[in-house]
């Protein structure tokens, strides 16, 4: 009965059998152990970027985008709060953005301190002790006084920035709001976290 059969041959192809067994085997026990070095989708979500579409705002209104589980600020200014920002220089501590210059994107370094000089792109977070604060559009305000010309108002400690994120003067927030990396997908639509030069 075992005439003409070759053993040789018999074994390979057994030894080739349970070879490829044992090494379909280790490749499922392996699968999940080398996933789970990967980052979970939630941490991948908590740093990647964000797309915004602002086609509707109107002059003077904000709208609020998450990034990194932090606010970020669209504010379309109008062209009167564009006039307003020249006229506050001598009441801000950081007019140019000089301070913590290397901290910030480059087309954060301007009067508007944008890309676009209409469009306010800033992380919502008080750099005093992390609160958030108010948007606070109107001119004059009773509690602000006759020389507000539109902001943010921190409610916390009493931080106040203007239009463009940048500190007033003789308050506890030591600089001006972060401005994050974004750039322009279209006119009306940005991404967060990235720009040209890091894209």
């Amino acid at each position: 009965m075992t005439d003409g059969v070759d053993n040789g041959k018999r074994r390979f192809l057994t030894i080739a059998a349970y070879s490829g067994v044992a090494a379909v085997g280790v490749g499922f026990a392996a699968v999940p152990f080398i996933a789970s070095w990967n980052p979970s989708a939630r941490a991948k979500a908590a740093g990647a970027p964000v797309e915004a579409d602002f086609s509707k705002l109107q002059p003077g209104q904000m709208m609020r985008v998450e990034w990194r589980g932090k606010p970020v600020w669209i504010v379309r200014r109008t062209k009167q709060n564009l006039k307003d920002l020249a006229s506050l220089t001598g009441s801000l501590r950081d007019p140019e953005s000089t301070i913590n210059k290397d901290g910030q994107p480059s087309y954060a370094v301007n009067e508007a301190r944008s890309i676009k000089p209409e469009y306010s792109i800033l992380v919502g977070i008080c750099t005093h002790l992390g609160c958030s604060p108010t948007y606070r559009p109107e001119l004059a305000p009773a509690d602000l006084g006759e020389k507000w010309r539109g902001g943010f108002f921190c409610p916390c400690h009493s931080s106040r920035f203007d239009l463009a994120g940048r500190v007033y003067k003789n308050v506890p927030a030591p600089t001006n709001l972060e401005v994050p990396k974004h750039m322009y997908l279209s006119d009306t639509r940005i991404i967060i976290g990235v720009d040209e030069g890091s894209a």
